[in-house]
């Protein structure tokens, strides 16, 4: 992975097809067995994106070079059962996991105002199963999900053909910001619109803030559409805890309407706080801070 994040995830159509067959075939514990000598893969060849995550660990978190360098591969690993669970859970397995609700109310509440809502999310944890935990609320509950829509065509093809057919609905993000009407549209029908607000492309509208006490950069757009719709605006992060359990957090931001920077200055608050808890769930494996080929604090 470059330095920079360009849109794009890392990762190819016969490595997933092996987690299904196994886990399918084998159960889960095999796909996660396999996942050892995965991750330990990644850690010797992925070097830009181990050196990343590297400097997140022994500079942002402070840890040890020896626990720093232990980490890199519990982080690879840890990804690599998300990925897994994410399959296993959208193909008919939803039965082998348990779910907890943490500040589900502000959902709820959300939904009951008939307004919609939209939810910031981050990468860290699964947040791509959070379907899964909305269907079992009372209300209707509904997803578009914001994306650029440039992840890897074959990959997302694959998985589609193993999975059932997901609920989420997708917004392309448009050059002709033709995606704000289908937003508005989305919130109309009292649905809730899920933006992640970690990833800055280069040469893209940006605002910084302090994340794990060092600036970095953060996509304006999230923010500046979330402080200007007249809906609420939720944190939510969805953590897994065990093989089989995960734990979905929601958090209501109190910035003011309008004010982006503060919006943003409460995500990355509410980002911190997630990577306290669970450290190794942080799933940005690029330059995140910019600090490669940089002289570091």
């Amino acid at each position: 992975m470059a330095a920079e994040w360009k849109g794009k995830s890392r990762g190819t159509v016969l490595g997933y097809r092996i987690f299904v067959f196994c886990m399918k075939n084998l159960g889960l514990r095999a796909a996660y067995f396999v996942l050892y000598f995965v991750a330990a893969y990644f850690v010797l060849f992925a070097m830009n994106s181990s050196k990343a995550i590297y400097y997140y660990f022994n500079e942002r978190l402070k840890y040890s070079r020896s626990k720093s360098l232990i980490s890199i591969y519990k982080s690879y690993y840890v990804f690599g059962k998300t990925i897994i669970d994410k399959v296993a859970i959208s193909s008919g397995l939803r039965d082998k996991f348990t779910y907890q609700f943490d500040g589900v109310h502000h959902i709820k509440d959300a939904l009951k105002r008939k307004k919609g809502g939209v939810l910031i999310s981050a990468h860290v944890g699964n947040f791509e199963i959070a379907e899964h935990f909305f269907g079992e609320l009372e209300e209707n509950a509904s997803i578009s999900l914001l994306t650029t829509d440039i992840e890897h065509t074959a990959i997302k093809e694959y998985i589609e053909s193993v999975t059932k057919k997901s609920n989420i609905n997708l917004i392309i993000i448009k050059e002709d910001l033709s995606h704000i009407f289908e937003i508005n549209a989305a919130l109309a029908r009292n649905e809730l619109v899920c933006i992640t607000g970690d990833r800055y492309i280069d040469n893209s509208k940006y605002l910084t803030e302090s994340l794990l006490d060092k600036e970095a950069k953060f996509p304006a757009g999230p923010f500046l559409l979330a402080s200007r719709l007249k809906v609420p605006v939720l944190f939510v992060y969805v953590m897994k805890e065990t093989n089989t359990h995960y734990h979905l957090y929601a958090r209501k931001a109190k910035a003011k309407q309008k004010d982006a920077q503060a919006l943003l200055k409460e995500y990355t608050e509410s980002v911190s706080w997630m990577l306290e808890k669970y450290p190794l769930q942080w799933f940005n494996y690029f330059d995140f801070w910019g600090t490669q080929n940089k002289k570091q604090p």
